[in-house]
């Protein structure tokens, strides 16, 4: 990772983002036409950008792969880079959130293959289980439609709220349809949620930033996403017209090989989930 270009949130805010995406676009790799050069793929710090990072180190060379690894702590610039061309490929997402951001941003990109599986857990600083909140109880979600919509569920799945009937991807809290504990929630960017951790009463965290910010959540979730029938698993993406690059089938395959599963479940120990 210290090989990579970080991009934050916070200079994205700022409106620093032409600069942020000239400083991909200038680097000496940057993504072109040209399928000889390095693949330049963007990525979430954790896991992708360390799973990516293990790729580079032990198994890209011997499949005469360049791999370039470049990180952002966002959901946004990662796509609008590999729709302009300034990086090749991206890895951080799920299909719900990529029709979400395709649809509202006029985007185009595309899934190659789907690698692992991120449990979206609850967690809290002040209560050591989901049935100890209290009546009030003020929960921080994910404010983007997609994060937001899945931690409602989550919380739904396991008691602490009813969903309308047909509350789909796009669920708000106007679709709870019943709330025993009149639990509130507080709408931040999925990127602050485990920050948000000492100022409400619980926060539903993204399993990347959960372990970015030292959570473990096989460990410390009060409550976790179940991986059976999830539709949420993260995998590679480029710009549609880009699936048969070689080097894109290069990294496609040596992200689903045996070696990657075993760094995935020996690292994380079920905190990520091999998809493959």
């Amino acid at each position: 990772m210290r090989n990579a270009t970080k991009i934050t949130t916070a200079v994205f805010a700022a409106g620093a983002l032409t600069l942020g995406l000239s400083a991909c676009g200038s680097d000496k790799g940057s993504a072109s036409s040209d399928t000889s050069g390095p693949l330049i793929v963007a990525a979430s710090p954790t896991p992708h950008a360390e799973i990516l990072n293990y790729v580079k180190k032990n198994l890209a060379k011997k499949a005469g792969l360049d791999l370039e690894v470049k990180e952002f702590q966002d959901y946004i610039v990662p796509n609008t880079a590999t729709e302009d061309g300034s990086v090749d490929a991206n890895y951080f997402q799920n299909q719900p959130y990529l029709d979400d951001f395709n649809k509202k941003r006029g985007t185009h990109i595309v899934p190659v293959v789907t690698v692992h599986l991120e449990p979206l857990g609850l967690y809290s600083h002040k209560v050591k289980s989901a049935d100890a909140l209290k009546s009030g109880a003020t929960i921080a979600v994910p404010n983007d439609a997609v994060n937001e919509a899945r931690a409602l569920k989550l919380l739904a799945a396991n008691g602490l709220i009813t969903l309308k009937d047909g509350a789909g991807t796009e669920a708000t809290p106007q679709d709870i349809s019943k709330n025993p504990k009149n639990l509130k929630f507080k709408e931040v960017e999925a990127a602050q949620t485990p920050r948000s951790l000492d100022d409400v009463d619980a926060a539903v965290v993204n399993g990347n930033y959960a372990i970015s910010a030292g959570l473990k959540p096989a460990k410390d979730a009060l409550v976790l996403e179940s991986a059976k029938n999830n539709p949420y698993g993260n995998f590679l993406a480029v710009k549609k017209g880009n699936e048969d690059d070689p080097r894109v089938k290069k990294l496609a395959k040596l992200l689903t090989s045996p070696e990657v599963k075993k760094f995935i479940e020996d690292k994380y120990a079920g905190s990520v989930i091999p998809s493959f």
